[in-house]
């Protein structure tokens, strides 16, 4: 097999790390191997020989966005099938393989793909490939696993409908928001999707959505990375294409002005909340500006939100702000709780918060603590081979440069008011242009609510998460 071979800038950090936000200013990125198989398979080595360790990250292209209509969450029950016995292991035997030498290997699906994480002493970096083989190329797919891993799913969603619906806030802004776009689709599903799913579906799943030409496998640690890129090449290198075709996912459309979806819970005794509209992507130019100024509003502890609505106010026990940020736009959202009577004056506060944050932007000594927050946390993302393995495939999967990287902490630093201003601008709606998501009792909240916008009200035991 004729191999095209580049070189990709890799994740190392070049200073020592030390309890100083400077350090992230040294950040830099060394070489790293980068390696395109004939079918389309992207290798990403790098060699990390400080400890006897090997951190792995595959990822295939796809995800809930991808999920055939009305299959919503067959993404998600693949990759936790793939861990139920892979090759010639059942579940058990696949398990105890991954313990017996004190691994770790997971796979979960998100928005846009499935991420396979693991790592395992470099003595054993043969089982870990032969692992990852198996749970990409001949995961069993047991029926009985499926049948089992269908019901919990279906009982987790219903488990919180019945105690804590909090959890389920995300997938009914996403499906609010976003609503037809791929980005709306639950990436663990709902219960009439989930529902609608056999294990025939899964099946075509494999046979159609995975293959060497959605795949990067980013390795980092102590190995030899001629005889790795040798065994991954014969492993990987013929493993068939995908047939299906992944979605074109368009920019998805901002809908202007303010609409609620009132969720009732009868007899609840909170009301949970989200808040927010369309954001930007992870290209987004202003990556800096938005983490600072995201840190103040409601990013950490002492964040403008969270003072406001837990500390001064006691209105609930935590207020932040989310941002999701995909290959395009995704959301920007306020998300908290506050007891059922306190409703109206706990979304008045947020958006009051919200108010503030972008008339006034960010005075320096606010500025300077956000930057030293960020910069004290963020060399520590990049400490063991398995951190180095998500970011190489993060930034291989979103075709990033590596200064996204090396030139954080630089970005960071060079944050001013001005130009912290300018993101607050661009990504943070105002009041007059928020989509809502109120999860609560309806009876007792529903003639309160309507001066947000125009409701639209369903029951949480709908099986889904938008009003048919």
């Amino acid at each position: 097999m004729k191999l095209r071979t580049g070189r990709l800038q890799g994740l190392l950090l070049a200073v020592t790390l030390c309890w100083q936000p400077a350090a992230a200013d040294g950040v830099t990125l060394p070489d790293a191997e980068r390696v395109v198989l004939d079918n389309g398979t992207v290798l990403i080595l790098n060699h990390k020989p400080d400890v006897p360790m090997v951190g792995i990250q595959a990822v295939l292209r796809g995800g809930a966005a991808a999920d055939p209509p009305g299959k919503h969450g067959l993404a998600a029950l693949y990759a936790a099938l793939m861990q139920k016995g892979a090759g010639e292991r059942g579940s058990a035997a696949f398990a105890e393989a991954i313990a017996a030498v004190g691994g770790e290997l997971s796979a979960r699906a998100g928005l846009e793909g499935i991420s396979i994480s693991g790592d395992f002493l470099a003595r054993d970096a043969d089982l870990m490939v032969e692992l990852l083989a198996d749970m990409l190329q001949r995961p069993q797919l047991d029926r009985t696993e499926f049948d089992k891993l269908k019901a919990r799913s279906i009982n987790l969603i219903l488990a919180a409908k019945d105690g804590d619906p909090g959890d389920l806030i995300p997938a009914y802004a996403a499906a609010w928001l976003f609503g037809e776009h791929p980005y709306g689709n639950p990436v663990s599903g709902s219960e009439t999707s989930l529902a609608s799913i056999s294990h025939r579906d899964l099946r075509r799943y494999h046979d159609e959505a995975t293959g060497g030409d959605r795949l990067i496998i980013s390795v980092s640690g102590y190995f030899d990375t001629a005889r790795m890129r040798e065994r991954l090449t014969s492993t990987f290198g013929d493993w068939r294409a995908a047939t299906a075709t992944l979605p074109d996912l368009a920019a998805p459309e901002s809908v202007p002005g303010n609409r609620v979806l009132l969720v009732d819970k009868p007899g609840a005794t909170q009301t949970y909340f989200w808040i927010g509209n369309l954001g930007v992507a992870r290209d987004y130019g202003r990556r800096a500006e938005l983490d600072v100024a995201n840190t103040v509003f409601g990013g950490r502890f002492t964040s403008m939100l969270n003072t406001a609505l837990r500390v001064d106010s006691g209105l609930t026990y935590g207020a932040r702000s989310v941002l999701v940020r995909p290959s395009r736009p995704g959301s920007v959202g306020i998300s908290s709780y506050t007891r059922t009577d306190a409703t109206v004056e706990a979304i008045d506060m947020a958006l009051d918060v919200l108010d503030l944050f972008r008339g006034s932007g960010l005075d320096s000594d606010t500025l300077l603590s956000a930057q030293n927050y960020i910069l004290g946390q963020f060399p520590t993302r990049l400490e063991t081979a398995t951190q180095l393995a998500q970011e190489f495939a993060l930034l291989e999967f979103y075709g990033l440069e590596r200064s996204y990287i090396e030139g954080y902490g630089q970005a960071i630093r060079g944050v001013t008011p001005e130009s912290a201003a300018t993101a607050i601008d661009e990504v943070y709606p105002g009041r007059d242009n928020l989509v809502f998501v109120l999860l609560g009792d309806a009876e007792q909240i529903r003639e309160a609510v309507t001066r947000y916008g125009s409701v639209t009200e369903m029951s949480i035991t709908e099986p889904q998460f938008l009003p048919q």
